[in-house]
């Protein structure tokens, strides 16, 4: 599956559009993550545990939407983009958006 965040795929042209696809992940941090990030925090810098929880969310949001994408018979998902929410306090929601397509090499 070919995931990008541009319009268009050099070397390729958009046969057919099936629509908007999605993944979405929410995780939560245990408490002991928790504690060591509100130490981290008291001195400042990056707060790795955070870091890692959200790439980890985001890579599961792409399977998620590649997932999705492929049910919906597409081969390709074009203008794919990222948001985030918190959920209360300890929890945080990724979603990774775009639009399902079904591309073929293009012979130009």
């Amino acid at each position: 599956m070919i995931v990008v965040t541009t319009e268009n795929l050099p070397g390729y042209r958009v046969r057919d559009v099936k629509g908007q696809c999605f993944g979405v992940v929410v995780r939560s941090r245990g408490i002991g993550g928790n504690i060591m990030a509100g130490l981290r925090s008291i001195v400042g810098g990056e707060i790795k545990e955070y870091t890692s929880l959200l790439e980890e969310a985001r890579r599961h949001a792409v399977d998620r939407l590649v997932q999705n994408a492929t049910m919906m018979g597409a081969n390709a998902v074009v203008m794919m983009r990222f948001d985030s929410s918190e959920i209360g306090q300890t929890m945080s929601e990724i979603v990774a958006y775009g639009t399902a397509v079904v591309v073929e090499p293009d012979p130009a």
